[in-house]
């Protein structure tokens, strides 16, 4: 009964509010909004996702709404043309992640939601498929039955988009097996698989027949499965362990070939993206020397690998995909800015070019392409300019602007980023983005040291929302490439900010250090400000030199890791997320709700109710240490909320909140 509820809802929530008729696509910011900072910063990308359609005639795009909802919009790629409203998600469970063409006239959309189980919040996934006049919607997904002997939680994910048919995709998909009461008739399909769907009639034809232990299939982007991914277990729970054992099928045969095994958790081997159909070969990331570097592999029983690129301070983060085959036209990678290593002579010629023409736009992405690749659909940015979305048509040559990506900040003076690096403790050079003031002297003022998130992650060049928004404050923001961070290779990473938190703290804390040295920070004004794992190293960094800082900020911050562990119990993941976070006293010394009464700064603390990523548990823990050690902090829950905080009235209250939290504790007038 549950996944039959499950199932009608993502369809019901989305029929109640699929709207036809127009809606303004870039609403000017109000004067409001434009008296009040925390507004203009805290709104949402007005582009969340975007897509060109098969002819290049059309965008299709989805916005935010009021509160958590979103919303689709297709717009003719016409000078003036106004955008019409085709769907809606609530945000109240549902919302609109993703939406692609699939014809024409019909695109398919990746639907989420958050639904409360027994124990743990549930993360729904349903597809679903509608007509740009708002008409035929209709869930791709499997029907749940009442019979079913497990709910399906995941619904399909299209991974061929089969240029050449017309409304139809490949999707793979999620099979439970069910009894039929009554009837002599069961379904024993069971895993993973993949079907061709024809999104207008739900016709469906068996591409692949489900498998209890498939985890992966990759297509050729014409219809064909090349590449299947089985994942091992172990244990009496079926625990993953991180291993997938891929197979590949030679090009005209029906028949499976090992490919290799990828190890996920420690990133050995070779781990396929995508299959390139005219050169019969895999294109994957496998470690050298350390570090993240693009291969391709011979699909034809030789084994032939090939080095593609390698960057020798950093990873290769992937490979740069357009069009609806999703063709491999280059690797991406990061240094101080993110960088793209065409294999397309004339889209490399091209990228060269728009550079030339949009000299203030360095950051230039190639998104999605018209069917025969005439008409380009591209995003520009830089560090003091949020995005624009440009459609380029080859054969005029001529470079359209459709839309801002935050266009009530156009005009707006905003802050610039500077890359630079900073000394450690031990003399190591860690990287880090500075963002000053603008106008400012950058001496002795307020200013704030912002970790990232993840800590699986990295910052890199461009616009940001959190560090503009307190730069427009008055303060300074220093974002450190901490040891623990990802896209430096093996040794930086350096088993992670969990398993490394000493290293992964003592960066950041010399990056406050490295502020007041450099007489950029008064040290009676020096705060600050982390997101997820930023707000985990935003407290525990308090904890490993109380004095440093004088007010701390944490959004939806991990604060025990024995009980951060103890969240993913039940689930399949729960022993790599053990392994990933660590136990005994060193996850305890780790852990800054167990270390309380160490704190002398004060705290305030953000959180979503339904946080799955970091439990709200987490902050509330936190909260009740610090007043139970007699230390000043502050709790604000946000109800119905999750990780992201995605909601531009929120996050605009959160940065007011915060902003004056700050200069009431760092003593600004």
């Amino acid at each position: 009964m549950k996944k039959l509820h499950i199932a009608a809802a993502a369809l019901a929530l989305l029929a109640g509010t699929a709207l036809a008729g127009t809606a303004s696509a870039q609403p000017p910011a109000t004067g409001a909004a434009a008296a009040d900072p925390a507004l203009l910063f805290g709104a949402r990308e007005s582009v969340q996702q975007i897509s060109l359609s098969p002819g290049g005639t059309r965008v299709a795009y989805i916005a935010p709404r009021k509160g958590r909802g979103n919303a689709l919009f297709v717009v003719d790629a016409a000078d003036n043309a106004v955008p019409r409203q085709v769907l809606s998600g609530s945000g109240d469970p549902d919302r609109i992640t993703s939406c692609h063409w699939v014809s024409e006239q019909r695109l398919a959309c990746s639907i989420y939601m958050l639904v409360k189980g027994a124990t743990d919040l549930l993360p729904v996934t349903r597809l679903v498929a509608i007509d740009i006049d708002a008409t035929n919607l209709k869930l791709l997904s499997n029907e749940a039955r009442w019979d079913d002997h497990a709910v399906n939680l995941s619904g399909d994910q299209v991974i061929d988009w089969m240029g050449g048919e017309d409304g139809a995709v490949l999707v793979a998909r999620n099979y439970v097996p069910a009894d039929h009461t009554g009837s002599k008739f069961k379904d024993v399909r069971d895993g993973y698989g993949v079907d061709r769907l024809d999104t207008r009639s739900l016709s469906t034809k068996s591409a692949e027949m489900p498998r209890l232990n498939a985890v992966e299939y990759i297509s050729d982007g014409r219809g064909n499965v090349r590449i299947m991914g089985l994942g091992r277990t172990s244990g009496a729970t079926e625990q993953d362990t991180g291993l997938i054992d891929y197979q590949y099928r030679p090009a005209g045969s029906h028949d499976w070939k090992k490919l290799g095994t990828y190890d996920s958790v420690h990133g050995i081997g070779f781990s396929p993206f995508a299959v390139d159909p005219e050169r019969n070969v895999a294109y994957g990331l496998k470690k050298k020397d350390g570090r993240l570097a693009a291969y391709s592999l011979a699909l034809d029983g030789s084994g032939t690998e090939t080095l593609l690129f390698a960057h020798p301070d950093v990873d290769v983060s992937g490979f740069a995909r357009i069009g609806r085959s999703r063709r491999v036209v280059g690797v991406t990678y990061a240094t101080d800015k993110g960088h793209v290593v065409y294999f397309d002579p004339a889209l490399e010629a091209l990228a060269k070019g728009l550079s030339k023409a949009l000299p203030n736009l360095p950051l230039v992405d190639f998104l999605d392409a018209s069917t025969d690749e005439s008409k380009l659909l591209l995003f520009a940015g830089s560090d003091t300019d949020p995005g624009r979305y440009y459609v380029f048509d080859k054969a005029k040559k001529q470079l359209a602007e459709l839309m801002l990506s935050r266009p009530e900040m156009e005009g707006m003076k905003l802050a610039s980023v500077r890359h630079m690096t900073y000394r450690a403790a031990d003399g190591t050079e860690i990287p880090a983005y500075l963002t000053m003031p603008v106008g400012s002297g950058g001496k002795k003022i307020a200013a704030i040291v912002m970790p990232h998130g993840g800590p699986e992650a990295r910052d890199e060049w461009g616009f940001d929302w959190l560090a503009q928004y307190f730069a427009a404050r008055g303060y300074a923001v220093l974002q450190p490439e901490y040891r623990g961070s990802v896209g430096y290779g093996d040794a930086w990473f350096n088993g992670n900010g969990f398993h490394s938190w000493r290293t992964a703290i003592g960066d950041v804390n010399d990056a406050g250090r490295w502020l007041v040295s450099q007489g950029i920070a008064d040290p009676g004004k020096l705060g600050i400000v982390g997101w997820s794992y930023g707000g985990y190293a935003a407290l525990q960094a308090n904890v490993v030199d109380p004095n440093l800082f004088k007010a701390v900020v944490a959004v939806a911050p991990v604060t025990d890791l024995p009980s951060l562990a103890q969240e993913w119990e039940g689930w399949s993941n729960h022993a790599i997320e053990a392994q990933r976070i660590g136990s005994g006293p060193e996850a305890r010394e780790g852990s800054p709700a167990q270390h309380a009464d160490k704190f002398v700064a004060p705290v305030l603390l953000f959180h979503g109710d339904l946080d799955r990523n970091v439990a709200v548990h987490q902050s509330q823990l936190m909260a009740e240490r610090l007043k139970g050690a007699g230390k000043s902090v502050e709790l604000v829950v946000y109800p119905k909320h999750d990780h992201q905080l995605d909601s531009s009235e929120t996050r605009a209250d959160m940065l007011r909140k915060a902003d004056a939290f700050l200069k009431a504790n760092l003593h600004i007038q």
